[in-house]
């Protein structure tokens, strides 16, 4: 970032002097439909104080500007303010700006006096003309005199633009390209940094603080690349931000969740300005990170703030409003409140089943504060859920999914390489824990090796194999959540309707390879939870379920308004 860039905001009324349009770009190329969506946004901006459209990008030269980008935009307002001249006769005034084409002559003439006739000479003159019509066209579909008077009124107190002028050192082409040719606009970040180092800022940020500015923006930047800082507060993805910094910003700017508009950051920072010094907008944004700093810090605030986040239940933005004025004990008791409320039910955990979608989720969010207050309790200090592994992997995105931690049926289960593919899976088990396995392994064996598998074949062979894996009277648990487990989804079908022992031997294989399993899933398939009298390693049945159920209710105390039960067991 050089020091000669001059950032401003100007109402579109208060747009003066001479651009031009240097060689290396092409002509006017805007269609209808970007004609009519700027006419459209700026006429929804009634009601509203401000309104910013895109940045306009020049270079001064001599006494023009060297119009590096923005000319579509620039052209049409041109074009609009033209139309408004004709169509009030002369009542509203005549664009305040000039604009010329160093290529092409002839342009600047045509702009002067928009002559339909001569739409056929160039491409140039076509596209303008057609975007003449369009403008024509969108106002002809509207009251005439109120809307020339509000269009005009609009520019000339609430619609403004971005004023993006860089130094004459600048590489004005190299600019253009990153700008236009990579698609690469200029970021709120960018923008709100010019803000601070801008040649013509306030006296309270002279050079040498501008330099420190500089270096201490990069250093946020560069710790926001921290993964286990940045997924934390975050469930977005790299992509959703280009600089890791604009997290901070939107914050400050109390950016809403829903809000499309694409400036509305910087915006906000420049109104800040209006009434705020440069030096104290700085500290506030440092203020800011160091606050989200400490937050990733101190393990208890860690995980519960991580955990609304993770889950959906509050943003980012909802929390940093809720700690404003709070002693850390009072933030600590609204957090927990609405850890509280994440998992307050109609009824009991037992009551909920894993065929029903709406149970579903209801499991799901119960078991990811399972998940992240066992690592809390159990890691004191030494231990920290890692929200990055939890929610980006190395092919992008983790989906996690409600898993039957023992599988008892085969709905999954349609071709026949799946078929295949489980007989497979479950022969070591069906050694392991049977003496008299020869015949049902050749069964076994036979099918897999088969050209054509029938699923009466197969659905005969499974049933043999699960009620030998299974701990008998179980299935009318078989969805509850005592026999439910995050797992990352996977397309594997075959996996997913394996039986308890299949599932501990592939989670046991994930994890030596040094993938991430959470916390209480790895507890489950290792047996952790089961007292040692009660383990039948190969299976789960009601003694590990109670033992599970008991966890969920001793790791949730504060958070559940009543024990998870498992009534019918109890009989």
């Amino acid at each position: 970032m050089n020091n000669e860039i001059k950032l401003d905001t100007k109402l579109v009324g208060d747009i003066t002097g001479d651009f031009y349009v240097p060689s290396y770009q092409r002509g006017y190329r805007w269609g209808e439909t970007e004609v009519v969506r700027l006419l459209d946004d700026i006429y929804s901006t009634e009601g509203k104080r401000n309104y910013c459209l895109q940045p306009v990008v020049v270079r001064k030269n001599g006494d023009r500007y060297e119009l590096i980008d923005g000319q579509q935009r620039l052209t049409t307002i041109y074009l609009i303010y033209r139309f408004m001249n004709e169509e009030s006769f002369g009542f509203i005034d005549e664009p305040r700006f000039t604009l010329s084409y160093e290529t092409r002559e002839k342009t600047e003439e045509f702009l002067k006096s928009i002559d339909e006739s001569r739409k056929e000479e160039n491409i140039d003159f076509w596209f303008l003309c057609a975007a003449y019509e369009s403008i024509k066209k969108w106002f002809s579909a509207r009251d005439r005199k109120s809307t020339l008077t509000n269009v005009n009124k609009y520019f000339d107190e609430i619609v403004k633009i971005i004023w993006y002028e860089v130094g004459e050192a600048e590489d004005a082409i190299g600019l253009f390209t990153r700008l236009n040719i990579g698609k690469i606009p200029l970021t709120n970040a960018e923008l709100v940094k010019a803000m601070f180092l801008s040649k013509d800022t306030d006296e309270d940020v002279d050079k040498e603080k501008q330099e420190e500015i500089s270096l201490q923006w990069d250093n946020m930047e560069k710790e926001l690349h921290n993964n286990s800082l940045w997924y934390f507060l975050t469930n977005k993805a790299n992509a959703d931000y280009q600089t890791r910094i604009d997290l901070v910003l939107d914050l400050i700017s109390g950016k809403p969740a829903d809000n499309r508009e694409k400036y509305y950051t910087f915006f906000k920072f420049d109104e800040m300005r209006q009434t705020k010094s440069l030096d104290s907008i700085w500290r506030s944004i440092q203020q800011t990170f160091l606050v989200l700093k400490d937050w990733h810090g101190n393990h208890e605030l860690y995980h519960k703030i991580g955990y609304l986040i993770a889950s959906g239940i509050l943003t980012l933005q909802k929390i940093f409003d809720l700690s404003k004025d709070k002693t850390k004990d009072d933030f600590r008791d609204s957090l927990d409140g609405y850890i509280r409320d994440s998992i307050k039910i109609k009824g009991n955990y037992s009551d909920l089943s894993y065929e029903k979608p709406l149970d579903q989720k209801k499991i799901a969010t119960l078991l990811l504060l399972f998940n992240v207050e066992s690592v809390r309790r159990n890691g004191e200090h030494s231990q920290w859920f890692p929200f990055d592994k939890y929610k980006f992997g190395r092919g992008g995105k983790v989906t996690w999914s409600l898993e039957h931690i023992h599988a008892q049926q085969s709905e999954g289960l349609r071709t026949q390489e799946m078929w295949k593919e489980w007989l497979t899976l479950h022969i070591p088990s069906v050694k392991s824990v049977s003496d008299d396995f020869e015949e049902l392994i050749e069964l076994m064996n036979s099918a897999i090796a088969k050209d054509k598998l029938e699923r009466q074949e197969f659905d005969a062979i499974q049933q043999r194999v699960v009620d030998l894996l299974s701990v008998k009277g179980n299935t009318e648990y078989l969805h509850s959540i005592a026999n439910m487990a995050l797992l990352s989804s996977t397309d594997n079908a075959a996996l997913n309707n394996s039986t308890f022992d299949v599932k501990r031997n592939e989670i046991i294989k994930m994890d030596k390879a040094g993938q991430y399993i959470p916390f209480c899933t790895r507890m489950v398939f290792l047996k952790y939870y089961t007292p040692s009298a009660d383990n039948q390693l190969h299976f789960w049945g009601h003694a590990d379920r109670v033992a599970y159920v008991d966890a969920m209710n001793t790791v949730l105390v504060n958070y559940l308004e009543e024990p998870i039960v498992l009534e019918k067991e109890e009989e």
